[in-house]
């Protein structure tokens, strides 16, 4: 144990041991008790005794310790509590125990004994405290331990067990009779559990084991007697002296019983104990040989293993400093308190002047075994196993570092040439740490073996140095291409230095004499190389210098690159190769199956969408060798926009002539900028007749192109199509003249008599006598038709007679009637009352606006109306008055010429 014990122990030396909820109290020769927890430090001292402190115990919260000093005295203090209990026993006091449960007992009950030959219980009452005398003159009392409800004590004689509960003494254990005295050889006793104590006096071990009585007597001398028995259960000697002694738990495990109880332990049980080798002749003391009584060199104390048949199973030396000069009851051993299932076990070992920790050997110590053994997988397994299984350990051991074990296994296996599986292993030894990837990349360059850890090398978490990656990129440079290409599409761009590459692989492709001749083709290294090329331009956004290769190499994503990176200006020389690289690609797509998404090439596509950037001219001007790229390209433009390929009509006609002859007439309708009389030549030349047809009609010569209409064409409903489409007389005129003789155009035309053909007249010029087919049915047609014209002239009359009724009505209804109209009331010419005075004459008109006379331009000099209906003492007749309101209106409205002024200066914006 490290921590402050070497600095307590300097001047003093430990004589008792206690260990509670992992707090370990220390007592010493000085009387002083400190408190230390399990790493050393100290959390607490306190000096209860002027002498030696003889034992100690702590209860289970480790909140009371109590001390036996040869002073006489027993202490129990608290360590949370000013509490605290002091017994002068007038004599060296030897041992003593708490009884359990200390801490939750009102009655702070202990019992102690030493050199009076008493063992006394003293426990806490009413009136104070009370001491009462459980037993007495043996000789000493050397040890006494307290479970539950049995008291256990060593003396000169030997063991007894007191129970508490009958308050009797229930067993006695003599010592052997061989033995040594009682002071040269301490006793132990422990209790291992409620009902199980063991013993460890000199070089004899026994194990006691405490049952009820059996209760098959009803005779008076059975009744008095205890109701425990005990018995013996195992009883053995050593070649050395115990100094102490544990239970130890062997490697199988409880089982349990029939009836789900778990079964006792005690079956399943070794003892660990302290062995103490002695030379001396400790039966001859009253010697007078010098020599011999002087005191002999002790050997290194060990701890063994021992099994329930007194056999020894292991045994390992401690390591203690001047073990040379301590005797047996200078040790003391003790079990930290004692643990779960899955807990590691932990002990105590305490000499004057170390305290050791003590564990069982676990997979660690396994672990650097094997290390040691350079079993170094096996030892690598084994880490990974006591991750999962200890986790939360908290103790640090660099013998089973993982990282520390990987480095010496690759170390081990470079050296062994297995450069592979050194490879393989580095992910897990070099983990995060880049300065420890590097390294050994280095390592396995200088050993001609790159390509074994390239596959391990990473690429982020952690991100090596730029050099590591340029150096990879160059091993493969020269010995593997094809993974070159494939590494460079993998990895990040950000790791490495991009144009450094960029360089070296543009100068081993200028090694390669086939790549700067166009006529040969391409070697795979080449293609490798530009492929590569091409990534990393692209990675590096030199777009403009990547086209080349993505051309030269038939990259079907070249237009993607071209629109998204806006390189137009770079192509716009390159129209023909394009194309003839898009041909390529739809042609491979038709062998191998597949139809193509869109009906126009993409390469066209690009060429017309940007116009702007590629010029139509130097686009044609390219094509013109290839006049069928030439059709397409022209008539993706006029289909965008006519008037981009304006300039070039007379060609198109010419390309739509040979390429496509049943769109021509499309064109020839949709266009006006080609010249009529060189598109005519142009289908003369190959008999187009509808063609010749429409532009016929085009130049207004519409005689010959009725002509071919009816000599070479044959068609009546296209004839009078025609004619209704030029709208001229003369035209039918030729036509009529033309059917006379034709009952079939007769026909014809009579079925499709309408606005622009009377059938009176059509009828008038059949000759008598010409057999027409179907002339009766035509007839009957036309008069249908003309029957349901009428009808629907008349009904269409009929509501529109009565829908002017009815609006003339309800606007007759508007302007007579009559509306309110205020005293407040305002001119809406001059803002003005219109009542400003009663000689003021107002004018109404029909839009219901009322103004003053005076305020309409011209209407100053109107004569004055006498109103009869408001003067009651002037009446005239009823016709008299009609008749002046009638003159007296005729003269206002000569004088107001423009309506109502209101609504025209509105209409003028105004008003």
């Amino acid at each position: 144990m490290g921590g402050a014990i070497n600095d307590l122990l300097k001047k003093d030396s430990a004589s008792a041991l206690a260990i509670s909820n992992k707090l370990v109290a220390l007592g010493t020769h000085s009387g002083i008790v400190h408190v230390l927890d399990l790493t050393g430090k100290r959390i607490k001292s306190f000096k209860p005794h002027q002498a030696s402190v003889s034992d100690m115990e702590m209860d289970s919260t480790a909140d009371f310790v109590a001390t036996a000093s040869i002073d006489g005295q027993v202490v129990v203090h608290s360590l949370s509590s000013p509490e605290s209990y002091v017994s002068d026993m007038k004599r060296p006091i030897r041992t003593v125990a708490l009884e359990p449960h200390f801490a939750k007992r009102t009655s702070r009950a202990f019992v102690c004994g030493g050199m009076a030959g008493a063992l006394v219980l003293r426990e806490k009452g009413w009136l104070g405290h009370k001491e009462t005398v459980l037993h007495s003159g043996e000789g000493p009392i050397w040890h006494v331990r307290w479970r539950e409800h049995f008291i256990a004590w060593a003396n000169d004689l030997g063991v007894k067990i007191y129970d508490t509960q009958s308050q009797s003494r229930i067993t006695f254990i003599d010592r052997p009779a061989d033995s040594p005295r009682a002071d040269l050889f301490k006793c132990t006793l422990y209790w291992q559990d409620d009902t199980t104590l063991l013993i460890a006096w000199a070089d004899h071990i026994k194990v006691a084991r405490i049952r009820s009585r059996p209760r098959t007597t009803t005779s008076a001398t059975g009744a008095n007697l205890p109701p425990w028995i005990v018995e013996v259960t195992a009883a053995f000697q050593l070649d050395c002296m115990v100094s102490g002694i544990l239970p130890h738990p062997m490697s199988s495990q409880p089982f349990p019983k029939e009836n789900g109880s778990i079964a006792s332990a005690t079956t399943l049980t070794s003892f660990l104990i302290i062995a103490y080798e002695t030379l001396d002749t400790y039966g001859d003391e009253m010697t007078d040989d010098r020599a011999r009584q002087a005191r002999k060199t002790a050997e290194r104390p060990e701890l063994r293993l021992i099994s329930r048949a007194g056999e020894e199973l292991t045994a390992d030396a401690l390591s203690v400093a001047n073990y040379q000069s301590w005797g047996c009851n200078d040790y003391l051993l003790a079990e930290v308190d004692p643990p779960g299932v899955d807990v590691e076990r932990c002990y105590v070992v305490v000499s004057p002047k170390d305290i050791v920790i003590v564990r069982p050997r676990d997979r660690r110590d396994h672990i650097a075994w094997l290390v040691e053994h350079q079993r170094y997988e096996e030892a690598l397994d084994e880490v990974e196993k006591l991750g999962e299984d200890d986790r939360t350990s908290e103790i640090q051991d660099s013998r089973i570092d993982a990282v520390q074990i990987g480095e010496r296994y690759i170390k081990h296996l470079v050296g062994e040439g297995d450069f592979v599986k050194a490879a393989r292993l580095c992910p897990k030894v070099c983990g995060q740490d880049a300065r420890k990837w590097e390294e050994w990349i280095f390592v396995f360059a200088q050993k001609q073996q790159l390509q074994a850890i390239i596959p391990c090398v990473p690429t982020d978490a952690p991100q090596l140095g730029h050099l590591v990656y340029e150096m990879i990129l160059g091993h493969f440079l020269s010995h593997d291409k094809q993974a070159l290409l494939q590494t460079i599409g993998e990895w990040p761009k950000s790791i490495y230095d991009i144009s450094a590459v960029i360089v070296a692989v543009h100068s081993e492709l200028d090694r390669i004499p086939s790549s700067s001749s166009p006529s040969k083709p391409l070697t795979p290294d080449v293609v490798l190389l530009m492929e590569c090329l091409a990534d990393l331009y692209t990675a590096n956004r030199q777009y403009g210098k990547a086209l080349p290769f993505f051309l030269q190499l038939r990259k079907p994503n070249v237009f993607d690159l071209i629109r998204e990176h806006n390189l137009f200006t770079d192509v716009q020389d390159q129209a023909l190769l394009l194309l003839e690289f898009d041909q390529e690609l739809l042609e491979k797509r038709r062998q191998e199956g597949q139809e193509a998404a869109q009906s126009q090439s993409e390469a066209i596509t690009l060429l017309v969408d940007h116009t702007h950037s590629i010029p139509v001219g130097r686009v044609v001007q390219q094509l013109r060798a290839r006049p069928p790229y030439l059709f397409l390209y022209l008539d993706a433009l006029f289909k965008k926009d006519q008037y981009l390929a304006s300039d070039f009509a007379d060609l198109q006609v010419t390309l739509f002539a040979e390429y496509s002859t049943s769109r021509l007439i499309e064109y020839l309708r949709a266009s006006n900028h080609y010249n009529l009389e060189a598109a005519y030549n142009i289908c003369k030349s190959r008999d187009l007749v509808p063609e010749m047809v429409f532009l016929l009609g085009r130049m207004g010569n519409n005689k010959k192109a009725l002509t071919l209409i009816i000599e070479r064409i044959g068609d009546v409903q296209q004839a009078i199509e025609f004619a209704k489409e030029q709208n001229d007389d003369d035209l039918w005129e030729d036509l009529l003249k033309y059917a006379e003789t034709r009952p079939t155009f007769i026909r014809g035309l009579l079925e499709n008599v309408g606005a622009e053909i009377d059938p009176i007249r059509l009828i008038r010029r059949i000759k008598n006598g010409l057999e027409i087919p179907g002339l009766k049915e035509a007839l009957i047609k036309i008069l249908h038709d003309f029957h349901l014209q009428i009808s629907l002239l008349e009904g269409c009359q009929a509501i529109l007679n009565g829908d002017c009724a009815d609006l003339a009505n309800i606007r007759q209804k508007g302007q007579n009637s009559g509306f309110f109209f205020g005293t407040k009331a305002l001119c809406p010419l001059c803002t003005e009352p219109l009542q400003r005075s009663p000689q003021d004459l107002l004018l109404l008109f029909l839009c219901r606006h009322v103004v003053h006379a005076n305020c309409i331009d011209g209407v100053d000099d109107l004569p004055r109306y006498l109103d009869t209906d408001f003067d009651a003492g002037v009446r005239a007749p009823l016709a008299h008055e009609v008749s002046a309101k009638i003159a007296f209106a005729s003269v206002i409205r000569a004088k107001v010429h423009e309506g109502c002024p209101v609504c025209l200066r509105r209409g003028e914006n105004l008003l």
